[in-house]
């Protein structure tokens, strides 16, 4: 059409095939005038383009007094392949970023002004969110400063903090334990009022009395909870004075003098590769975040504590019968009549390490424990516990930190297979024992990488199943044989379900895979595999859905101990009975324990280490099924 005498032509395509030439021409370097130097990679654009897309960069251009020419910009703390991305952004108006890149093509935008695209990765980040990785994204987020990105994280927090709480970034954040004795008929007060008096005292206690989160956070805080509802320093068991007489009556023992360095500080690098309890972007920030009540009188909290992401773990316990100037006497057990220093006689030895998602399995007599990780690391040491001495000696410690896995043994020799370092989320590699030679030995990688998986011995063959993938997104339904002659895997028949931290355990020539979670939903359901024919079927679902159990076979029954509920540790124990197919609730644990170790030592149930909603665990406790209750003293092992 030519209204007017004028000549109107819309070429749709143009644009597109514009765009695509301009891109291919930046790619092979024609006709740029722009070089980004990020960390030691030179990157060619074309300035208007990029200037166009970049306040930042027409900023710099605009302000530039050097020769028209060409233009040299260097970043040293952006990831070249972020920035790659923006410049074909800036091009195509597309942004394509894999799921690992989206934080540093968030950072490289907010470097570069580019608004809409922070928008876009902070809205990406939120809708991938899940309980592993909210920690991180929280850590990141408060980094960037980002304050709608925080806000939404912390109310994705808030929803499920005793989930996250299972997670290991939540694991390691810095935390602060404290013990609040209470008086009679006494609980602690609401959950909000309690922790803002808490932050108001450890603001007071940095800024007045010279002391150092870092040290407050080395031991456990002691308080008194008076009659008049006042919180008062442990000291004053001691004939110590309060410190301060305001409203807020809270003071704690300065333990040691205050040290001059600060360690919770952010390393330089990638914003990705931040850990958890980095110092918040906001310096000296003090924050509530999301807090739980665990129990009747015990609190879990996040906050940002003087700018650092910090987990409080608070304690209610029953008062001394004295006043708070006097001498507290020693508490009795509820559970035993034998004095403190009878009872410590007859406990069960703690192991050397604390140790959650650990590996067990009865060996000679013996349990053996191997693995795990605690507040501090992924550990490689092997414990081995002997009955007879009533002692704990190491053995030799395997090739490679390993945690959330399972141990098996298989003819005679034990088996580990997949998990985690501490670093990869998804082992592929396993080890194989020799007691006679005291030696760990590789053998042949799994077919899968996986981690949390479960393993056991069956017919000859060891079996590992489910598990959660290499991206940590997703359960698996996978399960391999391995063949200890010819050293080969094979495939068997995948789980109707898919699941990880799932319960594994032969009984009665059949593997049964018990409980477990698919993505985090926590799972009752169980399967039974048959190798005769290769096939799994669903039997009588648990009482109880749980991931992280613990399960032992023991006088033709299996015995499924602890876990996580999606909400807490777990204390109960249920048995299954293959005859009659049901389900039924016993004696519960003394301690709740997730990710512990199981295992038939001699002639009882053994439950050790693992993680009580609170602290990682070195102890131990044994069933007793006369009595059908769970203690933790040598009576339970008198069979033994």
């Amino acid at each position: 059409m030519i209204p007017n005498g004028y000549l109107i032509f819309e070429d749709n395509s143009f644009l597109d095939s514009t765009v695509a030439k301009m891109n291919t021409l930046r790619k092979s370097g024609q006709f740029c005038d722009v070089r980004l130097q990020v960390c030691g990679r030179e990157l060619t654009a074309h300035r208007a383009v990029v200037a166009c897309c970049s306040p930042y960069l027409f900023e710099l251009f605009s302000s530039s007094t050097e020769p028209s020419g060409v233009a040299h910009v260097t970043f040293e703390d952006l990831e070249p392949e972020a920035v790659e991305i923006l410049l074909n952004y800036a091009y195509t108006a597309q942004l394509k970023a894999e799921k690992e890149q989206v934080r540093d093509v968030y950072s490289a935008a907010k470097r570069f002004k580019m608004e809409g695209v922070k928008q876009i990765c902070g809205n990406y980040l939120l809708s991938k969110m899940d309980c592993r990785s909210a920690i991180s994204n929280r850590i990141f987020a408060s980094c960037m400063g980002d304050s709608h990105l925080l806000s939404k994280i912390d109310g994705y927090i808030q929803e499920h903090l005793m989930e996250i709480s299972d997670q290991e970034d939540f694991l390691k954040l810095p935390r602060l334990k404290l013990e609040v004795m209470l008086e009679d008929n006494q609980s602690l007060p609401s959950n909000g009022k309690l922790y803002s008096k808490l932050i108001r005292w450890l603001q007071r206690t940095l800024l007045e009395n010279g002391e150092q989160l870092e040290s407050l956070m080395e031991e456990v805080q002691t308080l008194h909870y008076s009659a008049e509802h006042r919180l008062h320093g442990g000291s004053l068991f001691e004939g110590q004075a309060e410190v301060f007489g305001s409203d807020d009556h809270i003071q704690f023992v300065q333990k040691r003098p205050p040290r001059e360095n600060d360690h919770w500080q952010i390393g330089p690098g990638s914003h990705t590769s931040l850990s958890p309890g980095s110092i918040d972007h906001l310096s000296h920030e003090w924050k509530y975040v999301a807090s739980e009540r665990t129990s009747n009188n015990a609190y879990l909290c996040l906050a940002v504590l003087d700018g650092l992401l910090s987990v409080i773990i608070l304690h209610g316990r029953t008062s001394p019968q004295v006043s708070p100037s006097g001498t507290p006497c020693l508490l009795k057990s509820m559970s035993f009549e034998a004095q403190p220093e009878e009872l410590d006689d007859r406990l069960l030895p703690p192991m050397h390490y604390a140790r959650c998602g650990l590996g067990t399995a009865g060996l000679n007599g013996r349990l053996i424990a191997a693995g795990g990780y605690n507040r501090e690391a992924c550990l490689r040491t092997v414990e081995c516990y002997d009955p007879l001495a009533r002692t704990w000696s190491f053995l030799a410690p395997m090739r490679m930190p390993r945690a959330r896995f399972q141990m098996a043994v298989l003819m005679g020799q034990l088996y580990v297979m997949g998990g985690s370092n501490g670093h990869s989320d998804e082992l592929s590699c396993g080890e194989m024992y020799d007691l006679q030679t005291d030696e760990w030995t590789q053998v042949p990688e799994l077919r899968t990488n996986r981690c949390n998986a479960g393993v056991c011995a069956l017919n000859s063959k060891l079996y590992v199943v489910g598990g959660s993938d290499p991206s940590g997104q997703k359960s698996l339904n996978n399960s391999d044989a391995f063949d200890p002659v010819t050293k080969t895997w094979t495939s068997c028949a995948p789980l109707n379900i898919r699941r990880h931290q799932a319960a594994v355990c032969e009984l009665g020539n059949f593997m049964y895979v018990i409980g477990g979670a698919e993505s985090w939903n926590c799972l009752n359901t169980v399967e039974r595999y048959n190798p005769e024919n290769n096939t799994w079927t669903l039997i009588a679902p648990m009482n109880v859905a749980r991931r992280g159990a613990g399960v032992a076979a023991y006088e033709g029954k299996l015995y499924v101990v602890g876990g996580f509920d999606g909400s807490r540790a777990l204390r109960c124990v249920e048995v299954y009975d293959p005859a009659k197919n049901e389900w039924k609730m016993m004696g519960s644990m003394t301690s709740a324990r997730s990710n512990a170790g199981v295992a038939v030592l001699g002639g009882a149930v053994c439950a050790v280490g693992g993680f009580d909603g609170n602290d990682f665990l070195s102890s131990m406790e044994m069933y007793d099924p006369d009595a059908n209750e769970w203690r933790p003293c040598i009576d339970a092992a008198d069979a033994i």
